[in-house]
């Protein structure tokens, strides 16, 4: 019996499964499933960390109303929410547009530092070229342990920025780095449930940072 590539995906399918019924059944009980843990585990993770959003989104505002700019990094599947992140500051739905960037956008300046200084360095020089104190650091990394988030991060905090990790599992080294202001960490070991709680928490930051920027909220102001 030959192994399809996607098996590991639905383990409880029986490759000779004949029975159409009783497989969109199965598939629809995983679907529904994932749905309902991943929808938990999002809302538990926005309720921990709320009284900290806050606090973050807040002191966002304080760095953006001088003229700070969010800069974004992240590798994989990480590198797509750093990318996110960036799009709905820049471009958002509602609200105001924020100055953002990427640090996984442009294909030639990771290749050429990764060929030239190292893998490990593709963000902290990007943060070294283009960031000033004032400006916010925010890293994906599901493990907590990428080594290039985690030497951004270093950067960014010896140039006096503000600095956000969202990690998952139980955070690796950025729950435990000197150089990371504010973890949010997402307790759970499916790398898809981890992104998709960090996109929550993202957002509520969003939502709460532009509640700050409409009415000039600060600290003891409820959200």
């Amino acid at each position: 019996m030959s192994t399809e590539p996607t098996s590991f995906l639905y383990p409880f399918i029986d490759a000779e499964e004949r029975d159409s019924g009783v497989l969109v059944s199965d598939l629809a009980e995983s679907a529904l499933l994932k749905i309902r843990d991943s929808a938990e585990l999002r809302a538990a993770t926005v309720d921990q960390f709320r009284d900290e959003l806050v606090q973050v989104a807040q002191t966002m505002a304080e760095r953006f109303e001088r003229g700070g700019r969010l800069f974004a990094f992240g590798n994989g599947g990480s590198a797509t929410d750093a990318e996110g992140i960036v799009e709905l500051f820049r471009e958002p739905p509602s609200g105001r547009p924020l100055p953002a960037m990427s640090l996984v956008d442009d294909r030639a300046v990771i290749t050429a530092l990764a060929n030239d200084v190292g893998f490990g360095l593709v963000f902290s020089r990007q943060i070294i070229a283009h960031a000033n104190a004032g400006d916010i650091a925010v890293g994906f990394s599901t493990s907590g342990d990428s080594a290039n988030v985690l030497n951004a991060f270093e950067e960014a905090r010896n140039r006096g920025m503000l600095t956000i990790g969202l990690a998952g599992y139980q955070g690796g080294g950025m729950s435990t780095s000197g150089s990371v202001d504010h973890c949010f960490v997402v307790r759970s070991d499916s790398v898809h449930r981890i992104q998709e709680a960090q996109d929550s928490v993202v957002l509520r930051l969003w939502e709460m940072l532009q509640m700050c920027l409409a009415d000039g909220t600060r600290e003891g102001r409820t959200l």
